[in-house]
């Protein structure tokens, strides 16, 4: 299965669908099953932001307790929408779709990032440890 590694807080925030995209600087041919794996690393100062701190707060988490170096999730990998415009109160994809408040707050929607959309999020029971690589990498799921 092809796996995404993301710096926590974003890749809980993410798979717990407080964020509806993930952003990156990069696109994807690859539609399909997708993976949600965490890096190693926290970004804490981002966890101690009042938005995040919040949104992580209303699923029992914390900088203190985020799972790190493990596949938390898996989804589908459904499209990729390039930013088109942005300014400092809202973001447009190429789909039309603008992107405002705690979305904007969560992803990078700079003019020529991406917008990577998927369905199907499920939370896995048991995280699986693994080391995370940089892309998109396979793991045997």
């Amino acid at each position: 299965m092809k796996v995404l590694t993301m710096k926590q807080p974003w890749a809980s925030l993410f798979a717990l669908r407080e964020a509806e995209y993930e952003t990156r600087t990069w696109k994807t041919p690859y539609r399909g099953a997708l993976a949600i794996h965490t890096s190693q690393k926290i970004d804490v100062k981002a966890c101690r932001q009042k938005m995040v701190s919040e949104l992580l707060g209303r699923h029992g988490y914390s900088e203190e307790n985020l799972p790190a170096g493990q596949i938390i999730a898996v989804c589908r990998l459904e499209d990729c929408f390039s930013v088109i415009d942005h300014s400092g109160s809202g973001a447009v994809l190429e789909n039309g779709r603008i992107i405002s408040g705690q979305e904007l707050y969560l992803g990078d929607y700079r003019t020529g990032c991406y917008a990577w959309q998927v369905s199907g999020m499920e939370i896995l029971k048991e995280p699986i440890p693994a080391k995370g690589r940089l892309g998109l990498w396979e793991y045997p799921l």
